[in-house]
């Protein structure tokens, strides 16, 4: 009989326990943690480029059979953040070859982007006016819709690994019928 209600006691301890571990746990709508809430995003610092691009470590990307510019990404300046915005800079290059650099920021979980500056006279100069605009997918000049969709985003999330970003980015690895070329015909 004593052994019995030992056990008994042991197994309304455990039940005690176990019921007082479930008390502190309490109701996430209670203490305020929906787990099904929409996340707030919360962006991280972002500091201006130090360097301009380096012509070394440039690959030129496709955009459209419409753009009359070339588009290049500095593999370098690319940063894949933990807020889930990847930076990076691009270069464009105009019919009479003049370029313009650009540091901006694509989100894929809401698909825009954010011009963060450009450079000037060899000399990073912030955009003030800074904010997240959509991204236009159906413009001639979309860079920003074709680096999301074909290197920086995988479908709504952020591409984590710089390896697959630069995989996609390698104009060599393009598997389709026919390489791309822009509206001169010129092959990138």
């Amino acid at each position: 009989m004593k052994k019995i209600a030992s056990r008994l006691a042991f197994y309304l301890n455990c039940l005690l326990l176990a019921a007082c571990l479930a008390a502190c746990a309490g109701d996430p709508l209670q203490s305020g943690l929906d787990p099904f809430a929409p996340m707030v995003f919360k962006e991280g610092t972002t500091a201006m480029p130090l360097n301009p691009p380096s012509q070394k470590t440039l690959i030129p990307f496709y955009v459209s059979q419409g753009t009359v510019f070339k588009f290049a990404v500095d593999t370098n300046s690319i940063l894949i953040g933990a807020d889930g915005v990847t930076r990076y800079i691009v270069v464009m290059t105009n019919p009479n070859g003049d370029q313009q650099s650009q540091y901006e920021g694509i989100r894929c979980d809401s698909f825009q982007w954010r011009l963060y500056g450009t450079l000037e006279n060899g000399v990073w100069k912030e955009n003030p006016l800074s904010t997240w605009r959509n991204i236009q997918s159906n413009v001639s000049n979309r860079y920003q819709a074709a680096l999301a969709q074909g290197a920086f985003c995988n479908f709504s999330s952020q591409e984590k690994n710089i390896k697959t970003v630069l995989q996609s980015l390698n104009p060599n690895g393009f598997t389709g019928q026919t390489q791309p070329t822009n509206s001169f015909g010129e092959r990138f």
